[in-house]
C-alpha cells in the first residue's frame, strides 16, 4: 500500500535551453531516494507547474514515475482554477502512472468555501478511488481552505491528506482537532515540521528536501519517533537553510542551490529571474556549513 505521508519533496524541475532536462531530472529522483525520501511531489509550487504546459507536465510526471520504479509513491500535481481543467490534469497524471495527485485550492478567482468544497467534490467524482492531497497554500493563491470546510472534506474518501501551508501551528491543531486521524495532516512549511508533527501531522511536503534529502528524512523520522532532542537540533541546524530558500521567489533559490551542488542548471522560466548574487553567495556558505557542498 502507497504511503502519502513522512519525508516528501516538492520536487523542482530542470530545464535546459527551455525544454525539460529529463536526465537531470531522473538523477533527483535517484538522489531523493537515495537520500530517504518517501514520496516524491512533482509539479507542484516548486516544479513551476504553472509557467509548463499541459504537455511538458504530464511527461515530467512521467519521467518521475519511469525512474522511481515503485520504490517510493509519486504524487502528481494537477492544480487549476478551473475545476474543468483541474478533472483533465488529473487523468493525465493518473495516466503517467503516479499514485495520487496533489490539488492546490482554486487560485485568483477567490472561491467561496462552498465552491472550493464542491472543486474537490467534482475532482473526486470524476476519478472515484484516486488519492487526492488538497493543497492550502493561501499566500500564494488568494484563498484559505478553512478549518471547518477540511472536516467537510473528510467525508470524500479521496481526499486522504491536506497540504498545510499556511505555516501557523494554531491552525494547524484546529484541522487535527476537528479531524484526528480522519485526515493526514501535511506541513507545507519547512520551518515547522517538528511542532507540526509533534502535535500530529503525519509529515511534510518540503522544498529545503531538494538540497537535504537525508536531513529532512531523519528530522521527520526523529520527530515521528518521538525523539525531540535529535529532531530539535536538525530543524535548528536546517533554520538558516529555510529562510534563503525563501529569500527569492520559490523555486529560484533550491534551483541555484541544486546548481552549485552539480545536480543541474539553475534555469528557470519567466517571469522568475536568476537568484541575485549576494543572496546567492549566502545560499553557497549555508550549504558549505551543513556538509551538503564540498569543494
Amino acid at each position: 500500500m502507497k504511503t502519502f505521508e513522512g519525508s516528501m519533496t516538492a520536487l523542482a524541475t530542470p530545464f535546459r535551453n527551455g525544454a525539460l532536462d529529463e536526465p537531470a531530472y531522473r538523477a533527483l529522483v535517484r538522489q531523493q531516494i537515495e537520500g530517504g525520501t518517501s514520496v516524491l511531489v512533482p509539479m507542484g509550487t516548486t516544479g513551476e507547474a504553472v509557467t509548463m504546459t499541459a504537455d511538458e507536465r504530464a511527461r515530467a510526471v512521467k519521467v518521475v514515475v519511469e525512474e522511481a520504479k515503485g520504490r517510493v509513491t509519486v504524487v502528481g500535481g494537477a492544480g487549476s482554477n478551473s475545476t474543468a481543467e483541474t478533472i483533465e490534469g488529473v487523468r493525465r497524471v493518473r495516466d503517467a502512472g503516479a499514485d495520487g495527485t496533489l490539488i492546490v485550492t482554486p487560485y485568483y478567482n477567490k472561491p467561496t468555501q462552498a465552491g472550493l468544497l464542491e472543486h474537490y467534490r467534482a475532482v473526486a467524482k470524476a476519478h472515484p478511488g484516486f488519492p487526492i492531497i488538497a493543497y492550502n497554500v493561501p499566500g500564494r493563491t488568494g484563498v484559505d481552505l478553512l478549518p471547518d470546510t477540511v472536516l467537510r472534506l473528510c467525508d470524500i474518501p479521496e481526499v486522504v491528506a491536506l497540504k498545510e501551508a499556511t505555516g501557523s501551528m494554531p491552525r494547524a491543531i484546529d484541522i487535527l482537532e476537528k479531524c484526528g486521524d480522519r485526515m493526514t495532516l501535511l506541513s507545507g512549511d519547512d520551518f515547522t515540521v517538528l511542532p507540526f508533527i509533534a502535535c500530529g501531522g503525519k509529515g511534510v511536503i518540503s522544498v529545503s528536501s531538494n538540497v537535504a534529502p537525508r536531513m529532512m528524512a531523519d528530522l521527520v523520522a526523529a520527530a515521528r519517533a518521538g525523539n525531540v532532542a535529535v529532531a530539535r537540533d536538525l530543524q535548528v541546524r536546517m533554520n538558516e537553510l529555510h529562510r534563503l530558500l525563501f529569500i527569492e521567489s520559490n523555486p529560484t533559490p533550491v534551483k541555484w542551490g541544486l546548481h552549485v551542488m552539480g545536480l543541474f542548471g539553475p534555469e528557470v522560466r519567466l517571469p522568475l529571474v536568476q537568484m541575485t548574487e549576494p543572496n546567492a553567495a549566502k545560499l553557497r556558505d549555508t550549504l558549505r556549513q551543513l556538509g551538503l557542498l564540498t569543494g
